[in-house]
């Protein structure tokens, strides 16, 4: 399958589908921290999403996919759209960001491409798109963190757990009752965006085991 995994800088997802022989691309405005530059486009990655369409990969290698491509997954950002981010919508010039991003999501959604999937967390897509084809943790796959995340499909079946393990304990709960889990306890670095969106292991192979046999 030709494959382009959209705003993906971890190449978490793009590596899993190469190990199982496919022809998967990462693209994003950041540089790879997968180790795998000859797999990945930098820069805006709207204008190659819809096929048809000839791009460099950082190694100085040009690449052509002649009609659409096999499958699209993408990763926008979440910052404008998430639910943590409703706590400031009314800051100034917040919602035109969030409108931007919104945008920026449905991009995907109506990309010319006969199998898509879009993942964001709960938030502002929910309400004013639709709800998700489905709502995914990283447990479900054998990695041991709770972390919600929805997945909006076309052309694709739900992702089927493939190693389901104990839903994992919250590392400890606020005076509010709130519960804390170990995927929201990272340390507040200037990597720890990144850290938080990147996708888990087991999710990653899950999506290259099942949705790369849909040739």
């Amino acid at each position: 399958m030709k494959v382009l995994v959209a705003c993906e800088e971890s190449q978490t997802v793009c590596k899993a589908f190469r190990e199982r022989g496919h022809e998967a691309y990462s693209a994003d405005i950041q540089e790879p921290s997968g180790g795998h530059p000859e797999w990945h486009v930098l820069g805006d990655v709207l204008p190659i999403i819809n096929g048809n369409c000839t791009f460099t990969t950082m190694d100085g290698t040009q690449h052509r996919i002649e009609g659409a491509w096999d499958l699209l997954i993408a990763h926008p950002p979440c910052t404008y759209l998430s639910i943590a981010a409703n706590r400031v919508w009314n800051a100034p010039g917040r919602e035109e960001k969030r409108q931007k991003a919104f945008a920026f999501f449905m991009t995907f959604i109506n990309a010319k491409c006969k199998k898509i999937v879009v993942e964001n967390p709960v938030g502002y897509v929910n309400s004013h798109f639709r709800k998700p084809d489905q709502i995914i943790h990283p447990y479900y796959f054998g990695d041991p963190w709770l972390k919600k995340t929805c997945l909006w499909l076309k052309g694709v079946p739900v992702l089927q757990p493939s190693h389901m393990l104990p839903k994992p304990e919250p590392v400890y709960i606020r005076f509010n009752g709130k519960k804390i889990y170990s995927t929201e306890c990272m340390k507040h670095t200037k990597d720890r965006a990144k850290n938080r969106s990147k996708t888990a292991p087991g999710i990653a192979a899950a999506m290259a085991d099942q949705w790369g046999k849909l040739v």
